[in-house]
Parts: C-alpha cells; structure tokens; sequence
C-alpha cells in the first residue's frame, strides 16, 4: 500500500511563516525612503527564508542531520524578526 505524505504547504508552521512574512512585506511598505533598501530589505529576506527552510526541511526530512541543520536556520532567522 502507498503512503502519501502531505505537501509542506500543509505543516502549521510553514502556513504562519509565510503569512508572517507576508505581513513583514507589507510592513516595510511604510518604511521611510531611506531606510527602503537597506534595512527593509535584510528583514524581508530573512522573514522569506523562513518559510523556504521549513520547505526545505520538509524535503529533507529522511535525512535527520540535514532537516535539524535547516530547523536550526529557521530559528536563526526567527530571532532576526523580534
């Protein structure tokens, strides 16, 4: 019989990652100009790479050591947003 494993899109944490990172965006939307291409732009990449490690991490989840490696940098990442 074949298992059929759910889509990443499905994990909990990779649907309030990006909805995170979709409120990030819009966000720094209302930054002042000056700051629009430096500071914003550093916390609107690190709130995407969230969500892409934890796709990551998903793909790589038979391989222990390569899924905490990716765990890790979502962690890494989350601490840069508070």
């Amino acid at each position: 019989m074949e298992e059929k494993f759910g889509d990443f899109r499905d994990l909990l944490a990779y649907k309030k990652s990006f909805k995170q990172g979709c409120l990030v965006f819009e966000l720094t939307l209302s930054f002042p100009f000056d700051e629009k291409y430096s500071l914003s732009d550093q916390i609107k990449r690190s709130s995407r790479s969230v969500s892409a490690n934890l796709a990551e991490a998903y793909r790589k989840r038979d391989y222990l050591k390569h899924f905490l490696l990716k765990i890790t940098d979502c962690m890494g990442e989350t601490s840069m947003l508070k």
